[in-house]
């Protein structure tokens, strides 16, 4: 990763109801950010807050208009515990961990930006605290996923290849996404392999518990999977971005149309060049999520 900037932010943790260690990365700019709504950023099923790495120095370091900004490392991932119950590697008790974390910070309403299996605890949070959510970004991930992109992810997860330096490590990525991310540079991936992997014994290693993936091969594709559209409504009315990425096979068009359908305020933007998950600090996504968090 990038990170010139050793002081953007502060590692801090809390526990979560049954004692396990949870850590986010807090971007805090201050008492210039306190008439501001916080940001809080959710990562996708196996990654963590470094995902958020670029896009919170961006929002926290604002020259006009500065946030803090919080990324979650949810159990089992990044620097938070594992957790020996894998029983409870499910989106309920990870939306509990961040109710827990707001509490224990103090944070009674934020901008919530959720990747991937971040927006299905969004989803939950609407039901669960509705008064929490602000505004809410779904980035590549809304109420009804396609089972041919969550198979991928299942198979690119559980398929048991361990990169053994960190320039295999990109070359792995590259390999595998980079037909459905033209846009990204070799900075880019180095990031995002930064970001994915985490060094221990002197190589490069997935930073999250691999019961987690394992739950996707348990999952029956012959049968439709569930869908998150009575949570959907949850969001009411209030400030709602969807961002999908132009070659995503999770997040279909059919089904943000549907969204669009059901929530008529709802913003729409195509990330050009890039699949599953679109990166947020990449134009011109970037200049929409400013745009949007700007006005709340």
């Amino acid at each position: 990763m990038n990170d010139t900037e050793g002081n953007a932010f502060v590692d801090r943790t809390y526990r979560s109801e049954d004692g396990l260690s949870l850590h986010l990365r807090d971007y805090d700019p201050g008492p210039r950010a306190a008439a501001r709504l916080p940001v809080i950023c959710l990562p996708g099923l196996t990654r963590n807050s470094r995902d958020f790495h670029q896009l919170a120095v961006i929002l926290s370091r604002d020259d006009i208009a500065p946030r803090r900004v919080i990324a979650l490392d949810y159990r089992g991932r990044g620097l938070s515990d594992w957790d020996e119950k894998t029983e409870n590697y499910n989106v309920r008790t990870e939306a509990q961990d961040v109710l827990t974390a707001c509490d224990y910070f103090g944070i009674e309403k934020a901008v919530f930006i959720g990747t991937s299996r971040g927006g299905l605890i969004l989803h939950f949070l609407a039901e669960m605290r509705p008064e929490l959510l602000a505004a809410v970004i779904l980035n590549d991930i809304g109420p009804e996923i396609e089972a041919k992109g969550l198979m991928r992810i299942r198979d690119d997860l559980n398929d048991g290849t361990s990169p053994q330096n960190w320039a295999e490590a990109v070359a792995m990525l590259k390999r595998r996404h980079g037909a459905d991310f033209p846009v990204l540079e070799d900075q880019d991936w180095e990031d995002m392999a930064v970001a994915i992997y985490r060094e221990i014994d002197g190589r490069p290693a997935a930073d999250a518990d691999p019961a987690i993936a394992r739950q996707l091969t348990s999952i029956d594709f012959s049968k439709p999977l569930p869908t998150l559209w009575r949570h959907f409504e949850a969001f009411g009315e209030r400030p709602l971005m969807v961002i999908r990425g132009e070659n995503s096979e999770l997040l279909t068009e059919v089904a943000v149309a549907e969204m669009a359908r059901r929530h008529p305020a709802l913003s729409v933007v195509v990330a050009p060049g890039q699949g599953h998950p679109p990166l947020l600090h990449c134009e011109p996504t970037l200049g929409y999520v400013r745009q949007f968090v700007s006005e709340i």
